[in-house]
This record gives structure tokens, sequence and C-alpha cells, in this order.
């Protein structure tokens, strides 16, 4: 089968690699769309040791179940393999699992024509489901449960609240169009890219401004603030502008660096919630919302080859793609 392997950093490879054979209680997927991630971008800049070449990534997919009992269908991927059995797991927190993994993190992903994986892991969809949009639904859940986790300790409702989004990836995307959705008050959103602003701003979601920039939104004005970057400029970007007593929810996970203001935290009790991937029911509700068109036309998406993909990550890494989600199609 056709693949794209990391090889190296800042080195992807399209090439011939084993089609998969799947073992007892797993499925063979022949996948029709996977999206770049951010988690993706970081293992080819040589950020994440949990990665290491050569290692087909990609996780943010749908594909056609090729044997089993599901033999035919059209599927999204949870691409969180977890125990099943552990507290977490039984509780409904399954990405909290001590023994979680992610395809095309040390097992193969979905940057390939086929995958493995356990059937447990295969969601429905409709069928008639777009296989582009169906491939967001890893990304749409993400922020969807970075939403609804701020939302459980916000304190007053969103209809009444003001957000700060930070960063113009899908992951912020989806949550300024969830907050829209949601009918949070006012929404913002911040990302150093004028590429990705412009695409951003054509939403409607979201007042749309430059970080680096000279006309900043007022500090302290925001009761929720999403860090969908995870930086060290970031965290300090969202001290400065949450209001006393607000939540900052933290998303990305692009580096460890000193940014988080714990005194301004603590005398301000502001709330600092770590939000890592979604839950199954969250992954569900984003296939509900992509398919009923809740979240909008879903244009922005820019949809390429697989033989592509290596250009792709190229022009992410330079800062030349305008579109928050790219997505490959073998």
């Amino acid at each position: 089968m056709k693949a794209l392997v990391y090889t190296n950093t800042l080195e992807l490879q399209y090439r011939d690699e084993p089609k998969p054979t799947p073992v007892s209680g797993e499925a063979l997927v022949q996948i029709e769309a996977v999206g770049i991630c951010g988690s993706d971008m970081h293992a080819y800049h040589g950020h994440d040791a949990r990665r290491v070449p050569p290692l087909i990534l990609g996780h943010e997919a749908v594909g056609v179940v090729q044997n089993g009992l599901q033999k035919g269908k059209r599927v999204v991927l949870n691409p969180l393999i977890t125990c099943g059995h552990c507290n977490h797991c039984q509780g409904g927190r399954s990405n909290l699992c001590a023994e979680r993994e992610l395809i095309g993190m040390r097992r193969a992903g979905a940057f390939a024509e086929y995958i493995n994986i356990p059937e447990r892991n295969l969601l429905d969809i409709p069928q008639d489901m777009d296989s582009t949009v169906a491939s967001l639904t890893e990304p749409a859940a993400t922020s969807l449960h970075a939403v609804y986790l701020a939302e459980k300790i916000l304190h007053r409702p969103l209809s009444e609240c003001r957000a700060l989004v930070l960063g113009g990836g899908s992951i912020g995307v989806f949550a300024a169009l969830m907050l829209k959705h949601k009918g949070c008050k006012a929404i913002y959103l911040g990302d150093t890219n004028a590429l990705r602003r412009e695409t951003a701003d054509k939403l409607g979601c979201a007042t749309v401004y430059d970080p680096l920039g000279s006309n900043l939104p007022e500090a302290g004005s925001f009761d929720l603030v999403i860090d969908a970057v995870g930086s060290g400029r970031t965290r300090a970007a969202s001290c400065e502008m949450v209001a006393s007593g607000g939540v900052i929810s933290h998303v990305g996970l692009q580096d460890n660096e000193p940014g988080l203001d714990t005194r301004r935290l603590t005398l301000d009790e502001i709330t600092f919630l770590g939000n890592y991937t979604y839950s199954v029911v969250d992954l569900k509700a984003a296939i509900d919302l992509l398919y009923s068109g809740a979240l909008g036309s879903l244009n922005w998406v820019d949809t390429r080859p697989l033989s592509d993909g290596a250009a792709a990550f190229g022009e992410i890494h330079e800062g030349k793609a305008g579109s928050p989600k790219i997505v490959l199609r073998p």
C-alpha cells in the first residue's frame, strides 16, 4: 500500500509500505480521508520523543471497514486506544486511561491506504456523510470537550460570557464555532498568522485580531479563555486576558515553557483547566454537529491527495497554509 511516512525531522516520504494484517478483534480499514493535526506537526519538527521515525502518522480519519461484521461500513476512527476496564474507562473518561495509546504515536497511523485498529474503536456515521467532513470529528470533539468542561465551572451561562480563543488552527476555529453555536455573548480569536486570521475572519464567528499587533482586546475582560496553542506566550496572554473569577481552558500542547501567572490565578480565583482529547460521547456529539451543519459550511477546509502530504506539511511549517485544517485523501 501507499503511505506517507515520517522518516526524520522535517522529512516525510510517500512510499510503499506493507499492507497491515488485522489480528483477532481488529478491523482493517481503508482510509478515505485523514486530517493533519498539530501533534503531527510536533512530531515532524522532532519535538515528540514518543513518535520515533520511521512512523506513519495521522489519527483524524474516516474509512471503510474491510473485514468482520461491519465489513463495507463507513466509519470514523476513535484514535484513542484504551484498556476498557479501568475506573476511568468504566466511568466514561477513557481519555484519562493510564494505558491509553494513540494511533500514529507508537503504532502505525492513518496517513496510508489502510490501517488496523481495534473494532471497538469504530464509530458509526451516517453512510452519506462527506468523507472530508467526517474526518473533522476528532478535532471537533477536542474543541467540544474543552468547551463542555469549561461550561461546567463557569459562574454564568455562556450566553452572558465573553470568550477569547488563542490560536486559529482547527481546534481554535472549532472552539469559536462551538461557542457561537452555544450562544456565547462575544467571541474573540487571536492568531499571529495573517493567512489564518483572514480565514477565521471570513467565518464570521469571532472578532479576529493579531496578538502581536497594537489593536488588542482589553486585558482582564474575558470570562473564558481557550488556549488552543499551549505555549509559554499564550499561557501568559491567557493570564493577562482572563477576568477575575474566570476560566482558562488549556488545550494546546506546544511546549512546557514558563508563562502561567500562578499568583494572579490565586489572588483572582481564576480556574486553570487542563483538557485532554475527548470522550466517546464527545466524538459522537461531534459527528452529529458536523453532519447536521450546525457548525457551518466547513468550506475553510483544504483537501489534497495523500501523495501531496509532504508538501502540505512543508506549507504549514513555513506558515504559508491559510486553512486551519488540511485533509489528505489516499
